[in-house]
C-alpha cells in the first residue's frame, strides 16, 4: 500500500508539471523573465525560452514545429515586430501583417497542442487616441488608435478578440496583459527604431563620448508610465501563475509616477552625469500626447506589488548599456 502511495503521487507529480514555452524570450522582457526565474524557481516548472533562431513564427508549419517538440502546457506569447513612434511610421502595413500573422499562428497552435494557458502581450498604446483618462481595462475598443501606431494597435487588440472567442467556442484559457511602456537591461538601443527610453540613452552615451549635443525629438511634453523589464516580468510570471479571467489587464505603475519625455530624458543625462548642450527637435512628432493607464484592477490583486522608480531603473539601465556595449542592440 505504501509503495502504491508513492507511485500515485509520482504520478500526479508528473501530471502536473507545467511545460512553459515563452516566445520571444531573448528579448526585453522575455531575458527579463529568464532574470527572475533564476531566482524563483519551482520544481514542477521547465521554462523555455525561445528565440527567432528557433522558428520563425511568421510561418505556420514552424511554428507548429516548435509546439510539437516542446510540448507546452502554458505559454507566454511575446514575440512581435515592434518598435518605437518612428519604427511605426511608415511601417504600418508591415506591422499590421506581420504580428496578425504571427499572433494566429500562436494562437492556433495553443488551441491544436491544448495548451491549458496563453499568457499575450497588448500595449497601451494600442487604447482609443481619442479618450477620458485613466485608460482602464474596459476601453480597449472604445474609438480608433493614434494614427501613428494604429496599425500595429489593431492587430493587438484582434488577439483580445481572438483570446474571447476562443475562450466561449473552445474554453480556452487564453488571456493577455497590457503594459505601459517598458525599458531595461537588454533593450533595444537603436536610435531610430527603438522605444523612446532605448534611443535616449543611445543618443546620451554617444552624446558624451562625443562631446556632442545631446538631442530630443518632438518637444518633450509627452507624458508617459514607465515600467522597469524586471517589475513586469514579475508581474508576467504572476499572471502566468495565478491570474484567472480572460479580461486584459494592464500591467503598470501608480498614475501618479507618470513622467514626461523631458523629465525622463533628464533623468538620464543625469544618470550619465552629461553636462553638455541639450536641444529639442520640434519639427519631429511627439505621437500620442498622454495615455494614463489605471492599475487599479491590478492593485486589487496586488495591493502591495512595489515598482521601482523610474530614476532608478533609469541608473541600472545606463549602467548596463554601459557595461554591455558590445553586445547591447543598438
Amino acid at each position: 500500500k505504501e509503495h502504491l502511495e508513492v507511485l500515485i503521487t509520482a504520478d500526479k507529480l508528473n501530471m502536473e508539471k507545467k511545460v512553459i514555452l515563452v516566445t520571444g524570450g531573448s528579448g526585453l522582457v522575455g531575458k527579463g523573465i529568464q532574470t527572475v526565474i533564476s531566482s524563483d524557481k519551482r520544481e514542477d516548472e521547465e521554462w523555455i525560452f525561445l528565440s527567432s533562431k528557433d522558428a520563425n513564427l511568421l510561418i505556420k508549419e514552424e511554428t507548429f514545429a516548435v509546439f510539437e517538440k516542446y510540448k507546452p502546457t502554458h505559454v507566454i506569447h511575446l514575440a512581435a515586430l515592434v518598435g518605437g513612434l518612428y519604427a511605426h511610421l511608415g511601417n504600418n502595413c508591415d506591422y499590421f501583417r506581420s504580428n496578425v500573422k504571427m499572433d494566429d499562428n500562436i494562437l492556433e497552435a495553443c488551441h491544436q497542442n491544448k495548451v491549458k494557458k496563453l499568457v499575450s502581450c497588448l500595449s497601451t498604446c494600442i487604447f482609443p487616441d481619442k479618450t477620458s483618462y485613466p485608460i482602464d481595462e474596459t476601453m480597449l475598443h472604445n474609438g480608433p488608435p493614434h494614427p501613428s501606431n494604429a496599425a500595429f494597435s489593431y492587430a493587438k487588440r484582434v488577439m483580445d478578440l481572438q483570446n474571447r472567442k476562443c475562450n466561449e467556442e473552445h474554453g480556452c484559457m487564453f488571456t493577455s496583459v497590457v503594459p505601459c511602456n517598458v525599458f531595461g537591461p537588454h533593450d533595444n538601443f537603436d536610435p531610430l527604431h527603438a522605444h523612446v527610453m532605448g534611443a535616449l540613452i543611445n543618443r546620451a552615451y554617444e552624446a558624451k563620448k562625443n562631446g556632442t549635443t545631446f538631442e530630443i525629438w518632438g518637444t518633450g511634453a509627452a507624458q508617459r508610465q514607465f515600467i522597469y523589464n524586471l517589475d513586469l516580468a514579475k508581474l508576467f510570471i504572476w499572471v502566468l501563475r495565478e491570474y484567472q479571467e480572460i479580461d486584459p489587464i494592464i500591467l503598470a505603475p501608480d498614475e501618479a509616477d507618470e513622467v514626461s519625455i523631458k523629465e525622463a530624458a533628464m533623468m538620464i543625462l543625469e544618470a550619465f552625469d552629461f553636462k553638455g548642450e541639450v536641444k529639442y527637435l520640434t519639427d519631429k512628432s511627439d505621437g500620442q500626447l498622454k495615455k494614463t493607464a489605471s492599475n487599479a484592477k491590478l492593485r486589487t490583486y496586488l495591493p502591495q506589488f512595489q515598482f521601482m522608480s523610474t530614476r532608478q531603473a533609469i541608473r541600472e539601465t545606463v549602467q548596463w548599456y554601459v557595461d554591455n556595449q558590445l553586445t547591447a542592440r543598438k
